[in-house]
C-alpha cells in the first residue's frame, strides 16, 4: 500500500491561507482507504522558531484541535505528535552521521538567513543561527524515512528538503544495504494561495493573516481591513486581481465564483463586497469554529487521540529502528 506522510507545524493558530492551501486538500485525501496515511504535530520543528514555551505549548493544541475540528478521519490516518516518538530523533542523529555539512550549507532558509547577517554592520555571517535552523532538514528526513513514506504532499518552498531526504537515504542506502524508501515531493499545482490584508502573500511572518476560527465579531474587522483600490462602486471591477474575490474564490463553488465575478463585471462597492464576504465565511466556518471551540476545552481528549495515534505510529517506528541500529552495528554484544 503506498504510504503518504502530512507534517503540521505548530507555530501559530492556522489561518485561511493554511486552510486552502494545505488543511482542506489534506483533511480530503484523509478518507482515502487506499493508501496509509501519517499526519503529524511537527512540535520539534517549532523549537527552531519559537522560544516560548506557553506559545509552543498553545499551538500543539490549537492545531491539532483545527484539524480534528475540520473532520481529519484520525480513524482511517495515524495522527500523532512528533514528540510522542521518540525513535525519530535517534534516527535524526543516525542520519546526521552519513549527511554532509555541504548538502546542509545548501539549504535555502540557512543561506537566507547568512545572507541577511551578511548585509548586518557586524556582518557575522553566523549570527543567531541555531544548529536546530543549520539541521532543520535532517530531522524533517527522519520524519520521513523512519515511515518509508514514498508520496510527500509539500508546497513548492519544500521541495528542496525532499530532495534533501532522498540525497540523505541514499547515501545510507549506499553505507549500510537498502534500507529506506527514496521519497517523492507531491506538489498540488491548483493549490490556493492566498493574499492577506495588506496584499503580499498571506502569513504570519508579515502579520497579514486571517485566523481560521476568527470570532465572528473579529472576523468582520479583519475582512473591513482587506486592501482595496480606490474605484467606485458603480466601476467594473477585475476580480482576478482583488483579494476579496481570490479569497471568496478559494471557498466557493465554480458557480458561485461566476456569479460574483459577473457582480464585478456590472459593479459592486467593496464595503457591500466585503460584507457579502463576511457573511459568507462566517457561515461556512460556524459549525467548525464551534466544535473546535468545544475542543480547545477538552485538552485531555485531544490528548488520547495523539497517544493512540504515536502508538500506532511506534509499531512502525520501534522495528525499524531496530532495524536500522542493527545495519549500523549497534546491537548485542552477544550477536553477530
Amino acid at each position: 500500500m503506498e504510504i503518504t506522510l502530512t507534517g503540521i507545524t505548530t507555530t501559530g493558530a492556522p489561518h485561511l491561507g493554511n486552510y486552502v492551501g494545505a488543511i482542506l486538500p489534506a483533511i480530503e485525501a484523509s478518507r482515502r482507504r487506499d493508501v496509509q496515511s501519517f499526519y503529524f504535530l511537527a512540535d520539534y520543528h517549532a523549537l527552531v522558531k519559537c522560544q516560548d514555551p506557553a506559545l509552543v505549548h498553545r499551538s500543539r493544541l490549537e492545531v491539532a484541535a483545527t484539524w480534528l475540528a475540520l473532520g481529519l478521519d484520525v480513524e482511517n490516518v495515524i495522527f500523532y505528535a512528533q514528540t510522542d516518538v521518540p525513535e525519530i530523533l535517534e534516527l535524526t542523529w543516525i542520519l546526521t552521521c552519513v549527511t554532509a555539512k555541504g548538502l546542509m550549507n545548501r539549504a535555502h532558509a540557512y543561506k537566507a538567513a547568512v545572507a541577511d547577517n551578511v548585509a548586518d554592520p557586524d556582518k557575522d555571517p553566523d549570527k543567531g543561527i541555531t544548529m536546530g535552523l543549520f539541521c532543520y532538514p535532517i530531522l524533517m528526513a527522519a520524519d520521513i524515512l523512519m515511515f518509508k513514506a514514498s508520496k510527500i504532499p509539500v508546497g513548492k518552498d519544500q521541495i528542496q528538503h525532499l530532495e534533501m531526504a532522498r540525497d540523505i537515504a541514499a547515501r545510507f542506502n549506499h553505507l549500510y544495504g537498502e534500507h529506506f524508501v527514496l521519497p517523492e515531493a507531491v506538489v498540488d499545482e491548483k493549490a490556493a494561495i492566498l493574499v492577506g490584508l495588506d496584499g503580499r502573500k498571506m502569513s504570519k511572518s508579515y502579520g497579514n493573516t486571517i485566523p481560521l476560527f476568527e470570532p465572528e465579531k473579529a472576523l468582520r474587522k479583519l475582512i473591513m481591513r482587506i486592501k482595496t483600490n480606490s474605484l467606485p462602486p458603480e466601476a467594473p471591477k477585475d476580480p482576478d486581481t482583488c483579494t476579496l474575490f481570490q479569497i471568496y474564490q478559494s471557498f466557493a463553488t465554480a458557480e458561485e465564483a461566476a456569479a460574483i465575478r459577473a457582480r464585478y463585471a456590472r459593479g459592486i462597492g467593496w464595503g457591500e463586497m466585503k460584507q457579502f464576504l463576511f457573511e459568507y465565511l462566517n457561515a461556512r466556518l460556524s459549525e467548525p469554529r464551534q466544535h473546535y471551540l468545544e475542543l480547545l476545552q477538552a485538552p485531555a481528549h485531544i490528548e488520547q487521540i495523539l497517544k493512540r495515534g504515536a502508538a500506532r505510529a511506534r509499531e512502525h517506528s520501534a522495528p525499524f529502528l531496530q532495524e536500522l541500529r542493527r545495519a549500523v552495528g549497534i546491537l548485542p554484544l552477544d550477536q553477530r
